[in-house]
């Protein structure tokens, strides 16, 4: 005869406030059902181990959907609980029957054992409109149990006839939430959820022939020496869904001071241009937790495939208890030296690799120092930049003699650097550098205007970097050209242009003119951009070369010719530094056409 209780709460309120607002997403009391079913299998296997039970059959979890009973149903062949266990573990919320259990059997430890039986039991109430329970303990003589409770603070529980040890759950799955009863729907929340679980986990067995949907033993689980290179890009396909194979990767075996194993890839970049975000999965004993939690994994770290199991972790626990967490700060810490190490060791043993890798990990590298001074200390000597020739030389190559405080007093800086953004737009520096013996660093990634600045900002005084179309006089300049008539010639025919004229002797005699933008300026302006805060205007400098033949004939020529020739040149060399406006189009094509008219008439 069954007999009636009341789930022991503080309040009476407590029931819809646990029904609706428990978890952030509903569909995550799959998870904690079928924790709780690989909870009372490890109970089992660790009392087998202890000899205080027998079991003679394979360890597994079903899951069953029907949808013309409106049941979804979660079955194990775990520990069981007699009619005491359930009401103590089952109607006092959160009671804890891990911590129970390890109390009662120290020798057996904890190991494993996810522990969150109590309350997440309850997160099945957020679907369902009723639940059963029919268990049966591993003891002998014990009565199956029927448990059943609508979620409104009562419940019913006595005999059944379960024949099996085990627990199955009977969700009624309430008609708003009817796609938790499509197999294809419970299917992807368990490979979400339960991918790595350590027990077989069968969704709708058939028969004989029926594989489960998770994988018991997952590679990095494994001793890094027993695990192939194959096995290693099988595991990153399947498990990101990514069929570009991963550069390489560092597989996390630690079991001391704390216990955290994983793999971590570098994958392909497929945008140079953007920061892409990976997909670092947190693992609690096997235990899907969650994707990119920061508290944990490094920020930087995040740009990574890769899967991070750390059983010290709780399955639900505050962001605010992992960003004080002491252990959890080592975690991050342990993590970042080793990767930081990976990199180290395949720069000195592999540099070619290293090199070839490099347009794939430049992002990673520069995000991460930029993020995390302590990876920057530990990287700093394998940061590489590849030069105009294709030459990939290390940063510390790049960097000046520091310069004294009384230099810098006094108006000297630190070495200047300049450097390429764009090699397309900016050919024909390029070509006026390469003419003169001169080198330039190629910075075409999304980050680099951040990481230069961040160099800068770490070696005030032996680098500053100047864009190669910052000081094209400063760099190229042969000898003072400096001539003032051919000045007065461009600023008149420029009058309505705002821009500073210049004139110089530049070695390349080929080119009549090309346009300098204020280092500093131009970064303002793209800091505004980037933040979308509007762009500031330029300070632009028209540096005319005095070696150039055309330049030469202009004080030869009538008013009108200097004007037409002078604004072509000028437009010719803003064409160089940028795309033209349509303003500016129209005009450079009118000079053209004035141009050539003039010189087909002679």
């Amino acid at each position: 005869m069954e007999k009636q209780g009341t789930i022991k709460i503080s309040s009476e309120n407590m029931m819809p406030i646990i029904k609706k607002w428990l978890y952030s997403e509903k569909d995550i009391f799959l998870r904690e059902i079928v924790a709780n079913a690989s909870d009372a299998i490890t109970k089992l296997k660790k009392l087998v181990d202890l000899g205080e039970a027998a079991n003679e059959e394979a360890y597994r979890i079903t899951v069953t959907t029907d949808e013309k009973k409106k049941t979804l149903t979660v079955e194990d062949n775990g520990i069981g609980m007699t009619e005491e266990e359930v009401e103590q573990y089952i109607t006092q919320i959160a009671f804890s029957g891990a911590a129970d259990f390890v109390s009662k059997y120290e020798k057996a430890g904890g190991d494993g054992i996810i522990g969150h039986f109590g309350l997440g039991f309850y997160s099945a109430y957020m679907v369902s409109e009723n639940i059963e329970i029919f268990t049966k303990s591993y003891r002998k003589g014990a009565k199956a149990v029927h448990w059943a409770s609508d979620g409104n603070s009562t419940y019913s529980i006595g005999e059944c006839d379960k024949a099996t040890r085990g627990t199955k759950i009977v969700m009624h799955i309430s008609a708003d939430e009817k796609e938790f009863l499509k197999e294809n729907e419970i299917r992807a929340l368990l490979k979400k959820y339960c991918a790595f679980m350590p027990y077989e986990i069968y969704l709708n067995p058939k028969g004989k022939d029926d594989k489960p949907v998770n994988t018991t033993c997952p590679l990095y689980l494994k001793q890094p020496k027993d695990c192939t290179e194959e096995e290693y890009k099988t595991f990153y396909r399947e498990t990101f869904a990514d069929y570009n194979e991963p550069l390489f990767w560092i597989h996390l075996n630690m079991e001391y001071p704390f216990n955290l194993k994983g793999i971590l890839y570098f994958p392909k970049v497929k945008k140079q241009v953007e920061l892409e975000r990976g997909h670092v999965k947190l693992y609690c004993n096997q235990v899907y937790i969650a994707d990119n939690i920061k508290e944990v994994i490094p920020e930087f770290l995040m740009l990574l495939n890769g899967v991070i199991d750390c059983p010290e972790i709780p399955l639900n626990v505050s962001r605010s208890f992992l960003q004080n967490d002491r252990q959890v700060q080592k975690i991050a810490k342990h993590i970042t030296k080793k990767v930081a190490d990976k990199l180290t060791e395949l720069y000195r043993k592999d540099k070619e690799k290293y090199e070839n890798c490099w347009k794939d990990l430049a992002t990673f590298v520069k995000f991460g120092c930029i993020k995390d001074d302590d990876f920057y200390q530990k990287v700093k000597e394998i940061i590489i930049f590849k030069n105009l020739s294709g030459q990939y030389l290390p940063i510390e190559n790049c960097l000046g003699e520091e310069i004294s405080e009384e230099d810098a007093k006094n108006g000297k800086e630190p070495q200047a650097v300049y450097y390429v953004s764009d090699e397309n737009k900016q050919a024909q520096y390029i070509k006026m550098f390469k003419e003169a013996g001169l080198d330039a660093l190629v910075c075409d990634t999304y980050i680099d205007p951040h990481f230069i600045s961040y160099i800068e900002y770490k070696n005030p005084k032996r680098v500053r970097f100047l864009r190669i179309d910052a000081d094209v006089a400063g760099a190229l300049k042969e000898e003072s050209g400096e001539n003032k008539d051919i000045e007065e010639i461009f600023r008149t025919a420029l009058k309505e242009i705002k821009i500073t004229v210049k004139s110089e002797k530049l070695k390349n005699e080929t080119v009549p003119a090309v346009i300098n933008v204020s280092e500093f300026m131009r970064r303002m302006s793209e800091m505004n951009s980037f933040y979308q805060m509007g762009e500031m205007p330029t300070d632009m400098t028209l540096v005319v070369n005095t070696a150039n033949n055309a330049v030469h004939a202009l004080t030869a020529a009538n008013e009108e010719e200097q004007n037409t020739a002078a604004q072509y040149i000028y437009y010719l060399a803003l064409m160089n530094y940028r795309e033209l406006k349509p303003e500016e189009s129209e005009a450079f094509t009118a000079n053209a056409a004035k141009l050539l008219e003039k010189y087909l008439q002679k």
